[in-house]
C-alpha cells in the first residue's frame, strides 16, 4: 500500500511526492442575453472590453464600463478571457435552447487593432463555424475583417458584416473619429467582402456631415444600408449624445445646422430613391437578424 503524507503532497508508490493538480479555472461566459436596443437577438458577444478607436460620439462612453475606469475611453482595451473548450460548451448549450442569433459587437469593435495579435474574434467565429447559429451580425469599422473572409464564408447566409461608414469626407472622419480606420480602407473592405460572396451592409450610423455625393457612393458600393442618427440611435433618445457634447462639436465645425433629426430623414429619403425597395433601413430595424 502506498503511504500518504500530510499536507498538500501525495506520496505515490514510486516514492515521488506529487501535488494534486488544481482544478481548471472556468473562463467567464462570452454570450450575454440581448436586451434593449438589440431586442430581436438572443445574445450579444463582445470579444473585448474597451475600444481603441474611441469615437467621440460612442454611446458606450456614458456607460458604467467606461465611466468607472480611470482611463479615458479609447486609451485602453482588454481582450476577454477565452478557452476553446469552455466556449464550445457554452455555445453548445445555447444552441440546444433554440435558434441562436448573435450581435457582435455591441460595446466594442471586434476587429480593432488588438485583434491582430489576440485573435479573440477569430477564435469565436471558428467555434461558430463548426456549429453555425441561425444568424450572426458582425458590426465593425475595421478593414481587418477581410482577414477572416474564408471563415466568414463558411457561415454563408447566416452572417452579415455591417461596415460603419458614417461619412464620405475624410476631414470629418479625422475630426470626429481620429483613431478610426481611414474611409478608403473601409470602402475597399466592402468591395472585397462582396466579391468573396459575403453578405455586407453599410452602417451610416450615426450619419455625420457628408458630401452631396455620399448617397450615390453608397448606392453603387452596397446592396443594403442602415442609417441612424444621434437622436434615435444612442439608446437614450439623444441624451447620451447631448452629454457627450456632440452639438458643441458640430458648432465648432461650423455645422450646427446639420445637428437635427431632419438631416438623417432627408438623407434616408434621398438614398431610398437611388436603391431598390427594401434595401434602405433606418435605426433598429436595419440591425436586426
Amino acid at each position: 500500500m502506498p503511504a500518504f503524507t500530510g499536507g498538500a503532497g501525495i506520496r505515490c508508490g514510486s516514492g515521488i511526492a506529487m501535488t494534486p493538480a488544481e482544478p481548471r479555472k472556468r473562463v467567464p461566459r462570452l454570450l450575454n442575453p440581448a436586451s434593449g436596443y438589440l431586442t430581436g437577438y438572443t445574445y450579444t458577444l463582445n470579444p473585448y472590453t474597451g475600444c481603441s478607436f474611441g469615437c467621440s460620439y460612442c454611446y458606450v462612453r456614458r456607460m458604467p464600463i467606461a465611466m468607472f475606469r480611470n482611463e479615458e475611453w479609447g486609451e485602453w482595451v482588454d481582450p476577454k478571457s477565452f478557452d476553446g473548450e469552455d466556449f464550445r460548451k457554452e455555445w453548445g448549450k445555447a444552441l440546444k435552447k433554440g435558434p441562436v442569433t448573435v450581435f457582435m459587437s455591441s460595446a466594442t469593435d471586434p476587429y480593432q487593432p488588438a485583434e491582430y495579435a489576440a485573435e479573440r474574434t477569430r477564435a469565436v467565429l471558428e467555434v461558430m463555424a463548426e456549429q453555425p447559429p441561425a444568424f450572426v451580425l458582425v458590426q465593425t469599422r475595421s478593414p481587418l475583417v477581410v482577414r477572416d473572409m474564408e471563415l466568414l464564408a463558411r457561415l454563408g447566409s447566416r452572417v452579415r458584416v455591417s461596415m460603419t461608414i458614417e461619412t464620405d469626407l475624410e476631414d470629418i472622419r479625422k475630426q470626429l473619429t481620429p483613431k478610426a480606420p481611414p474611409l478608403a480602407s473601409r470602402w475597399r473592405a466592402i468591395r472585397e467582402l462582396r466579391e468573396y460572396g459575403i453578405p455586407v451592409q453599410a452602417a451610416v450610423s450615426p450619419l455625420l456631415p457628408c458630401s452631396e455625393h455620399f448617397t450615390a457612393k453608397l448606392a453603387e458600393a452596397v446592396e443594403r444600408v442602415v442609417v441612424d442618427d444621434f437622436f434615435r440611435g444612442d439608446g437614450s433618445k439623444g441624451k447620451r449624445s447631448a452629454q457627450l457634447g456632440m452639438r458643441e462639436q458640430y458648432r465648432n465645425l461650423g455645422l450646427e445646422e446639420l445637428y437635427d433629426e431632419q438631416t438623417a430623414d432627408r438623407f434616408t429619403g434621398e438614398l431610398s430613391m437611388l436603391m431598390k425597395p427594401g434595401t434602405v433601413y433606418f435605426g433598429h430595424e436595419g440591425f436586426m437578424p
